[in-house]
């Protein structure tokens, strides 16, 4: 029993040591990368191909996804409003709820599915097939020309993906409200145009998915260059990935919430 005992603590003792290493490991390669970040603007084109691997490359999923998210917001808060006799204000539910919460929510959750896991594959191939340490050799800095780069290629893309998501979402709140069930299209515009606000509204979301996008393309790249060098490390590195962006977004989204709207 004591034994067991004894087995369970030095267990979650080491757990708890291994996370902190892991935190300050990770602290430093965000300092780095930053401390590192000249490259990626002198020579713009570097972080130019990372906003297309990034950003562009996720364009279809994030524009159907945002669409049917604007479809079943539609056809839901119609149905919702209608109780109460306020289906005119159908803009303005679809527009807030976008805006304000799940385009960048989901747009950042759709891209650490497939940009983030796409950078940690990538900079997990190169350590294992050891290019990051030819750079080296080579004298050139692979912070500085690989993964500075990416970092502010899906910082960039990320805001830019939230805004389609949102724009494709209210196309889509549009589509079910106003032409299919018939929603007076002025109203529907009218509410929306006197409900939304730039600053409050649109200027949040836009800082939210910026948020996001820093913390996403960071974890990426941490676990694809911490990734053991073999095929099963890299998949690892990538289901970790996934996980701990999902987990970083929905908790970071109620951080940034509690003070951008209840004034914490």
């Amino acid at each position: 029993m004591i034994g067991a005992i004894d087995h369970g603590l030095r267990l979650i003792g080491s757990r708890v040591v291994d996370g902190i290493w892991k935190i300050g490991a990770a602290s430093r390669f965000a300092g780095t990368i930053l401390l590192r970040s000249g490259m990626s603007f002198r020579r713009l084109q570097l972080t130019l191909d990372e906003v297309y691997f990034t950003g562009v490359l996720s364009l279809v999923i994030i524009v159907v996804s945002g669409l049917f998210v604007g479809l079943v917001l539609g056809l839901q808060g119609y149905e919702t409003l209608k109780r109460y006799g306020s289906a005119e204000a159908l803009g303005t539910l679809v527009a807030l709820s976008l805006v304000r919460e799940l385009g960048p929510v989901v747009a950042a959750l759709l891209f650490a599915s497939r940009a983030g896991s796409a950078i940690t594959a990538k900079i997990g191939i190169m350590k294992s097939t050891e290019q990051l340490s030819a750079m080296e050799m080579m004298a050139v800095d692979p912070y500085a020309r690989v993964l500075a780069p990416i970092f502010w290629g899906g910082t960039i893309s990320m805001p830019l993906l939230a805004a389609i998501f949102s724009a494709f979402g209210v196309f889509g709140g549009y589509l079910i409200g106003v032409v299919i069930i018939g929603v007076d299209s002025g109203a529907f515009w009218s509410q929306m145009q006197a409900s939304v606000d730039l600053w409050n509204d649109v200027m949040n979301g836009v800082i939210k998915s910026a948020v996001f996008g820093v913390a996403v393309t960071l974890i990426a790249l941490f676990e694809g260059f911490d990734a053991p060098p073999t095929a099963e490390g890299v998949s690892y590195a990538v289901t970790r990935t996934v996980v701990t962006s999902a987990l970083a977004i929905l908790a970071l989204d109620f951080v940034l919430t509690s003070f951008m709207f209840t004034g914490v």
